[in-house]
């Protein structure tokens, strides 16, 4: 199938083209240009679409996704799919599966359903261990009894199981054994992402340098910026290879904070869901890695105590508030939500751009950034 997009204002990697276009032949970007002079490509079995100068940006990238739709995804294959739809529908065309932390045993199964799943749906970027490699201290939302520290043994089983889709696994640096399993997954193209952690500025810091390249949902469940502690999130502004995850929900992090993490860490800022199975539910009781959840007003909290246990969060929302409540520029937030996450986990030369080569992913918004229409591997979505 032949698709041009025309008429667009294209935003992504820093700039914005007025009256630009894009063609789709197959899954890729073929052509982009501005003007009249996508018809001199088109023909008769070409189809097209007037953006009337709406936005036009690459498909979201979510690195940080639990579930949605009722569904979460560790419950199998159709879960994973009813999850995948509801965020395709608000813009997320990729997104990386994320799995709270259970007992090996069961990770290692999860993973081998997620790793089928990354074979058979381009969708599917692979799996995100959030876990269980945890600081209990600053578990969050994670069953306490599922924690461990990182032994050998148990990173190559999860190694072997995702047989090379595990894409990104978070991890405590402070734990023992903490830095040599960095090390051993980084070797083994895993990015690895500091997080739910007590880590101090220096074992921060130390993670970095032994090859982590992200901080999981800055601010939250690790300590904040003290002046005579900066900790971890002053180590990942610090270092120039290192992304930070945001939650914009509302919620997560205050505004005017997650404005500080975009200019302390410019085009270094992942805009992430962290949603759960309640996403496009409603209020209601959930279930969040076999922990009971209670969702009110739209937050998510472990009915237990009182925590909040990940979002019902879309990546569109998030664009929206950036903007709206941040005072960040449309492209920036745009960045954040594309061309940021995909570098995050090596896919920047296919996935968040809308260039000849890239994957052939786009979402149409309107002038207040809501999504009007989205294109995954070069179809229109109804």
């Amino acid at each position: 199938m032949s698709l041009v997009i025309h008429t667009a204002r294209r935003a992504g990697s820093h700039d914005v083209i007025i009256d630009a276009w894009v063609r789709f032949d197959g899954d890729l970007v073929t052509h982009a240009g501005r003007g009249d002079s996508w018809r001199e490509l088109a023909d008769d079995a070409t189809e097209t679409t007037d953006a009337a100068g709406r936005w036009l940006v690459p498909g979201f990238v979510d690195l940080h996704c639990h579930g949605a739709g009722g569904a979460s995804f560790d419950e199998g294959p159709d879960a994973i799919a009813t999850a995948l739809d509801v965020h395709r529908r608000h813009g997320a065309t990729r997104s990386l599966l994320s799995l709270v932390s259970a007992p090996v045993d069961a990770l290692v199964e999860r993973l081998a359903v997620i790793r089928d799943a990354a074979r058979a749906d381009p969708r599917v970027l692979g799996s995100h261990l959030e876990g269980p490699f945890l600081q209990p201290e600053f578990r969050g939302a994670h069953d306490p009894a599922a924690l461990a520290v990182p032994d050998a043994a148990s990173v190559d089983r999860l190694l072997e199981a995702a047989d090379g889709t595990l894409r990104m696994i978070t991890i405590a640096p402070e734990l023992p054994g903490a830095l040599d399993a960095v090390r051993r997954l980084v070797a083994s193209g895993v990015t690895v992402a500091v997080g739910h952690t007590a880590a101090t500025f220096d074992e921060a810091l130390a993670a970095f340098d032994a090859g982590a390249s992200v901080l999981t949902h800055a601010f939250n469940a690790m300590p904040g910026i003290h002046h005579r502690a900066p900790g971890p999130i002053a180590a990942a502004m610090r270092e120039s290879h290192v992304t930070l995850e945001i939650i914009h929900d509302g919620v997560h992090v205050h505004p005017e904070v997650a404005r500080l993490a975009f200019q302390g860490a410019p085009g270094r800022v992942a805009l992430v869901t962290d949603a759960m199975s309640a996403t496009g539910m409603g209020d209601g009781d959930a279930v969040l890695g076999g922990l009971e959840v209670v969702v009110a007003d739209g937050v998510a909290r472990l009915r237990s105590n009182g925590a909040i246990a990940g979002s019902t969060l879309t990546l569109d929302e998030a664009v929206r508030r950036t903007v709206l409540d941040c005072r960040i520029d449309p492209v920036q937030a745009i960045d954040a939500a594309t061309v940021a996450p995909a570098a995050a986990i090596g896919r920047s030369v296919d996935l968040g751009r809308l260039e000849p080569g890239c994957a052939a992913d786009a979402v149409l918004l309107d002038d207040a950034l809501r999504v009007e229409r989205v294109f995954s591997r070069g179809h229109p979505l109804d």
